[in-house]
Order: structure tokens, then sequence, then C-alpha cells
């Protein structure tokens, strides 16, 4: 293929690449962003094949074959609510190509470079394979943590600044050794700088606290596109530099929005972090103000009669809404109400779940409309005019202490206010802390109601008596009794 036909072809891949991304950026046009990014990938992977640089073909397709068969069934199987596991893994994988082509590339016989152009082809592998080793150690502990086989608390070992500071100039060390040098000399360097990098790798993210994960991800995003975009540097491939940098610079500034709407330092993200195990008991210092008063619990009838007799209903979904799969029965509960002249809306926070987005790929799973799915700018204003806010599996994001309680890890991360709306119902397996590890004192506000047990069930449950509620009371409207005692306590409520 003419090397002309190659640059436009990689141009015009390029520019589907970027409308990907910019299709990413809302739900009502992600589908087409997927859409330009397949593309895109297709005419890369079929241009590149065609353009003379390959000299075997049965093992490039063999190799595709197994990888795509293999990529295809864990894409399957996988649900969505593993989505944030499955990210991390798929970095890791970009981590290790990256080190991979390093090592090939520098021990390909077929290399002539001399003199200056020698010299930054290994500074290019140095920095390759540098970065890939970081990110694909780093994904790996960042899976342990999302998978649970390892615990979200932090690593805080004394002195882990000074450490990494060590690792990262041991590794530079390694690495004007390497550039120039001779023979096996320079490969032990280089593999002693990847130990020294994959090291580095597993203690920045041993060192972060569940809370700060879903950043995390997003950082590990962005390393595995400068990863990509060095490997694209020593294999001479212009597409994978501009993909490489695309992917590194969007995983950035996503990084650096999302530690905003935390109210965090992303420099204290990468280098620090907070958090408990989950479901431990809440950490508290000598001196802590715990929540005063007491939890009143409802059941899931007492919970549907609130939802019966509000007209304006919230529901913020969190991470135990994605482990419970209650997203799907909880759609139909709000389009039930819906129908039934009740305003219901959905409240996501930026860093609900283990992953970027992760709430908004579930509700748009469970078909739930774009419409009524609200961030959490655009709609924290609207709670104090709100009957009831149904609260499925988040804690820490519709924490009060985050906005008035100074001593509090998470003290100056905007979150949801739920606790300004009339009826807040809490469902929750028990009363254990979240990935943050702090308690929460909108359990104990007057106006709040915990519904315990698996969100699933509860929700059924829910789903189950509004059905027999409406069903019972033909069209009346919400706010009527005539569902029963129930509904005429839950009016009285409101």
């Amino acid at each position: 293929m003419p090397a002309s036909l190659v640059t436009v072809a990689y141009l015009i891949a390029g520019v589907l690449f970027i409308l990907s991304l910019g299709g990413l950026s809302t739900q009502e046009s992600a589908r087409r962003g997927n859409v330009f990014g397949i593309i895109g990938m297709l005419m890369a992977v079929s241009v590149t094949t065609l353009s003379g640089r390959i000299g075997n073909f049965p093992v490039l397709a063999a190799t595709v074959l197994v990888g795509g068969s293999i990529g295809a069934t864990l894409a399957a199987r996988v649900q969505m609510t593993s989505m944030p596991q499955l990210v991390a893994v798929l970095h890791s994988f970009v981590g290790a190509a990256a080190v991979l082509v390093g090592f090939a590339t520098y021990l390909d016989p077929r290399a002539q470079l001399t003199g200056v152009e020698a010299s930054i082809h290994e500074v290019e592998i140095f920095v390759g394979v540098l970065v890939g080793a970081v990110t694909f150690s780093g994904s790996l502990v960042a899976f342990g943590k999302l998978q649970g086989f390892i615990g979200s608390r932090p690593l805080l070992l004394r002195g882990r600044h000074w450490a990494n500071l060590l690792m990262l100039l041991g590794a530079v060390y390694l690495g004007t050794r390497f550039v120039g040098a001779p023979g096996e000399g320079a490969v032990m360097d280089l593999g002693i700088m990847t130990a020294v990098a994959g090291i580095l790798g597993v203690h920045l993210v041993m060192a972060i606290g569940g809370a700060d994960m879903p950043v995390v991800v997003s950082m590990l995003n962005s390393y595995s596109g400068w990863a990509a975009a060095a490997a694209g540097f020593m294999l001479g491939n212009d597409l994978l530099i501009i993909t490489g940098a695309l992917v590194g610079s969007s995983g950035a500034i996503l990084s650096y929005i999302m530690c905003r709407a935390m109210n965090r330092s992303i420099v204290s993200v990468i280098f620090g972090g907070f958090g408990a195990s989950e479901g431990s008991a809440p950490v508290k210092k000598t001196g802590d103000a715990a929540p005063v008063g007491q939890t009143v619990s409802v059941t899931a009838a007492e919970t549907a009669a609130l939802l019966r007799a509000s007209k304006n209903v919230i529901i913020v979904p969190g991470y135990g809404m994605a482990v419970a799969q209650a997203q799907h029965p909880l759609y139909e509960a709000a389009k039930l109400l819906r129908d039934h002249g009740t305003r219901v809306r959905f409240a996501v926070h930026p860093v609900a779940g283990r992953l970027p987005g992760h709430m908004n790929v579930l509700l748009a799973e469970a078909r739930v409309p774009y419409d009524i799915v609200f961030e959490m700018e655009e709609i924290n204003e609207d709670f104090p005019e709100t009957d009831t806010v149904l609260i499925i599996g988040a804690n820490d994001i519709v924490n009060p202490g985050a906005l008035d309680d100074p001593s509090s890890p998470i003290f100056g991360m905007p979150v949801l206010e739920v606790w300004k709306a009339k009826i807040s119902v809490v469902m929750k397996r028990s009363m254990a802390s979240g990935y943050a590890g702090v308690d929460n004192p909108l359990f104990y506000k007057e106006g709040t109601r915990m519904l315990f047990g698996d969100a699933k069930k509860n929700v059924d449950a829910i789903l189950a008596e509004l059905h027999k509620s409406f069903g019972a009371a033909g069209t009346d409207a919400p706010g009527d009794a005539g569902g029963g005692s129930s509904a005429a306590r839950a009016a009285a409520q409101l």
C-alpha cells in the first residue's frame, strides 16, 4: 500500500477517534461515539496490516483470532457491575504491551540507528517501558481492590513519598546507564528498571484508599494512553502516537474534573489516598463527635406508600445498586410512578460507583430515559422541593459531614444534599460505613428512614406493592389515601 494512502487513512482514523471522544461526552451521543471508535480502529488495524510493514501474516491472523475470541468472550460474560474491574485489567494489558514492545524493539536486529538517532530511540524505549510497567502493576492492584482480592484500606507506609522518589530516581539512573550502553549490560539495566517501575506502580496504587478508586481508574486510563503513545514512538507509528495522546490527555482531564468534583487535590490522590475497608466500622479520631440521634426503620410496603403519596421523587443510585443489580426493577417502579402522575428523576454523583460514569451506564442498561437522569450540579437545588428521595446503595456521596464536619476525611467534597428533602429513604444492607470508611450523619436525621436488606429484593417488594396499590386505587392521584392505611401514614409524613 502506498505510503501516501497509509497517511491519509491514518488521518481519517485519527479524526474518527476524536469524533468518538466527542460523542462519548453525552449519553445521547455515546452510541454514535462508540460506532466512530469502532470504525476508526478497524481502519487503523486494516491499514497497518496492509501497509507492507507486516511480514508474517499467519502469525498475525492467529494472534488476532485468539485475542479477539478471548476479548469477545470476556466482554459477553462480564456483568455491568464488574465493568470497573474489566477496565482495570484492560489498562494492565496496554501497559504490558508497551513493556513487551520496548524490549522487542531494543532487541530487534534490524535496527541500524547510530549516534543521536540511536540515543533518542533508546530514550523512547526507556520511557515506554517505564510508563508501561507502572501502568501494568498499578492496574493489577486496582483490579484486586475493585474485585475485593485486596482490601480497600490504603497502605500508608512511613516515608512512602521518599520511597517513591527513590524508586523514581533509581529508574532514571538506570535509564542513564541504559542509553548508549552496549549489549547485555543495557538489557540488564532495562530489566532492573522494569522491576523497579513495577514495584513503584504497586506502591502508588496500594497507598490509595477505596474512596478515590474512580479517580485511580481514570488516571490509569491516562497512563495507558501515554504508554500507547510511547509504543507509537518506538514503532514509528503516527496513528498510535495520536491515539495514545488522545487517551492520555482525555484521561488526565477526566481525572482532574473528578478531583474537582470531590474537592480533592489530584496530587494527593495520586500520592496519598484515604479510606478504610468497605463495610468496616467507621474510623474515628479521639475527640470526634459521634452522630446524634436514632435511626428509624421502614419496610418495603411503607416505602412504597411514601413513594405513592409523593408528587416529586428523586432516586439516588450508588454502588449498592450495581452489586444488587437492581437497576431494572428500580426503573420499572419509577416508570409506574411516572405513569400515575409522579415526577421521578435520577440524581447521579460524579464519583458514584467504582468507575467514572458507572451509574450512567447501569441506568442506560435499564433503558432509563436520558432526560430524567441529572448530574449533581443540575439537581442539587431541587431537593428542598422534593417529597421523597430514594437512596439505593449510596453512602459517601450523600454524607452531610462532607459539608459541615471539618474533621471528616471527605470534608469539602460536594455531595447530593438529600437531607433537604421532606423524606429520605436510605436502602442499605446494614449500618456499615461506605468505601471511605466514615460514618454518615444522614442516617440519624429526623427526615431519614432506613430500609435494610438486599436492594434487589427490596426494590422488587416496592414494585409489587406499587402494582397492588395502584391496582386497588385505580387512577387515584398521588397523595390520595386510597391505597390504605400505609398510604395515609405516608401522606401524613409528607
